[in-house]
């Protein structure tokens, strides 16, 4: 059986390694230091495949600007498809961890894949640095090994809530996301910020991963000041033209997580998508130098607006130079090379300035932005940012922990209505 895996080694683009590859000098008698191993775990089939591809363009953007070479060392990445779902991400996992001897771990996708894999890495002492958002691996069950540049799932649906309370004055509102940890974790956090704000959730809607038609979904959804959904990969555009197609966007506003109206869906969608707010920790309209730098290289070499699939794992790859720089010699060290990723502060991403708290999730700026449409494109206007935002919001601390993790049923939902 052929493996779905695609080792990539970044030599014979440069000049001495063609050099060395064509005519076979001698290996010189200088020691150098071993490439240093990063694994992908990625997704390349399914509903998830969108951002799955999303993420090898981002880390390979970023390693083309390096030249493949991070801190004087030269990088060899190795890609696995985990086909978006547990037990792919668990052997591939084992793959790039025993096999490949792997430095540190960038992925996988989705919460329920990181879940499948948080043990094990723990457990074989590896580096992760993961887009995937499940809760608890940065709250209660915190592991050492693992840093998330991007957000917990609730993160930015925190502040959604309050946006969608404080300064778009909506008091009842309906939520629909995917029937799987992703979903329950989004609308928990919207819930729970909205309701203590002032707003009630009256409706709440979970269609299986796999949706072929949302009508009897959305049929569902009656007197609401707005509509705050989750969707991920491809059933964002298929939602969202049902949702107009079935006159709700005339009347009901429609709110989104980053996810939903990524940056990247844009060149996938139409009408149906102009005047969605959404909020999310990446945006391509944010005007830092290396964000610049990014969405440049990303139109130039792929032809795409990056969202924050890739955007993310630009980070991750910044994040990984840092801790080189920081290790020095002891960079081989995985143990080492983990707690130094925990303590990686960057002033300059595509994001914005980033730092991590003590459970290993990033704390960064998240963006409100309203689609518009200009020209024959559609665009994410950032209209709002809230500055250095936690996984915690502005709960205490302790007294979230003490809480169980976000679910379908956590927070209860004490407001809804047939």
């Amino acid at each position: 059986m052929a493996r779905k895996l695609n080792r990539r080694t970044f030599l014979a683009g440069t000049a001495a390694g063609t050099a060395a590859t064509a005519l076979r000098f001698p290996a010189p008698a200088v020691a150098q230091a071993a490439s240093f191993k990063i694994g992908l775990l990625t997704v390349k089939t399914g509903p998830l495949a969108q951002g799955g591809i999303q993420m090898e363009q981002g880390i390979l953007t970023f390693l083309k600007e390096k030249a493949n070479t991070l801190a004087g060392r030269k990088v060899e990445l190795l890609i696995a498809d985990t086909g978006g779902n547990p037990a792919g991400a668990r052997t591939k996992a084992q793959e790039v961890i025993e096999r490949d001897k792997v430095n540190v771990i960038l992925g996988p996708l989705a919460a329920f894949e990181l879940l499948a894999i948080t043990d094990y890495v723990r457990d074989n002492a590896t580096p992760l640095i993961s887009l995937a958002a499940a809760e608890d691996v940065t709250q209660r069950r915190a592991n050492p090994f693992i840093i998330r540049p991007s957000a917990t799932s609730a993160q930015c649906c925190h502040v959604m809530g309050e946006y969608a309370t404080k300064e778009l004055k909506h008091r009842r509102a309906a939520t629909i996301s995917e029937d799987f940890a992703f979903g329950y974790e989004q609308m928990a956090g919207f819930q729970r910020v909205f309701e203590d704000s002032g707003g009630k959730v009256v409706k709440k809607l979970w269609p299986p991963l796999v949706t072929p038609d949302y009508t009897p979904f959305i049929a569902q959804i009656g007197n609401v000041d707005c509509v705050f959904n989750g969707f991920a990969g491809s059933n964002p555009v298929k939602f969202m033209r049902s949702y107009a197609d079935l006159g709700l966007k005339a009347k009901t506003p429609l709110l989104a997580g980053w996810t939903a109206m990524d940056d990247a869906l844009l060149r996938s969608l139409g009408d149906e998508a102009v005047g969605v707010v959404s909020a999310a920790f990446y945006s391509a309209d944010f005007g830092s130098d290396s964000n610049k730098r990014f969405v440049a290289a990303m139109q130039k070499d792929y032809n795409v607006l990056p969202g924050g699939y890739s955007a993310g794992m630009y980070v991750a790859g910044q994040c990984v130079e840092a801790a080189i720089q920081a290790l020095g010699a002891q960079a081989d060290d995985r143990k080492a090379l983990a707690e130094a990723l925990h303590k990686v502060s960057l002033a300059d991403t595509p994001r914005g300035a980033v730092k991590f708290d003590a459970y290993g999730n990033v704390v960064g700026d998240v963006f409100i932005r309203r689609c518009e449409k200009k020209g024959s494109a559609l665009v994410n206007t950032v209209i709002k940012t809230y500055p250095n935002v936690s996984q915690f919001w502005t709960y205490n601390e302790k007294e979230f922990l003490a809480n169980p993790v976000y679910t379908r049923d956590y927070p209860p939902a004490r407001n809804l209505e047939n």
